[in-house]
């Protein structure tokens, strides 16, 4: 450690500024916010590379100078091989393009409002466990807040403590210098 008073002070400069960034990226970690943003970026990057996979696939068969509908198939079949993922998907969409094409029977719509009926206290019971789970989050973030600002504060007392000692260490040391050279001159 140095007794140089400009070297302590830019040193002091450089702890408390790391410090700050610390605490700024430990802040920014426990926010239920960005963890929901860091969330929603991974479900639609993987939504978008399947999206991209199937996509492509389409595009090929499409672009593909196909002369059958069998030549169409087998070049999406070729693309969608070992994607288990994109298989699955082209097989929901053309199952939802049927059924969309059929219109409903008077029972299935008895059936859908029966359904619909029965998932009410579901629905108002997810909602609830949404509420509570909610609940149980925020006193978690608030504690690690205040976890943060009581670990900041104590680093900047201990800082202050440091840069009060050091100088007074300096202090010390000059009067002493002081001394020494009066000493000598007489």
């Amino acid at each position: 450690m140095t007794n140089n008073p400009d070297e302590i002070r830019s040193n002091i400069e450089l702890t408390r500024q790391d410090l700050g960034s610390d605490v700024d990226a430990l802040a920014d970690k426990v926010t239920p916010s960005k963890i929901a943003q860091r969330q929603t970026r991974r479900v639609r990057s993987a939504f978008n590379t399947a999206k991209e996979r199937v996509m492509g696939a389409a595009s090929d068969a499409k672009d593909a100078s196909a002369e059958s509908v069998s030549d169409v198939q087998q070049a999406v079949t070729a693309k969608a091989q070992g994607n288990p993922l994109a298989v699955g998907l082209i097989a929901f969409g053309a199952g939802w393009l049927a059924a969309s094409l059929v219109p409903a029977s008077s029972k299935e719509k008895e059936i859908a409002a029966s359904v619909k009926d029965a998932a009410q206290p579901l629905v108002e019971e997810v909602a609830g466990a949404a509420r509570e789970v909610a609940d149980n989050l925020r006193q978690p973030a608030q504690e690690a807040a205040e976890a943060v600002k009581a670990s900041a504060t104590d680093s900047a007392r201990t800082v202050k403590d440091e840069a009060t000692s050091a100088a007074a260490a300096v202090s010390d040391q000059a009067s002493e210098a002081k001394h020494v050279i009066e000493d000598d001159g007489s």
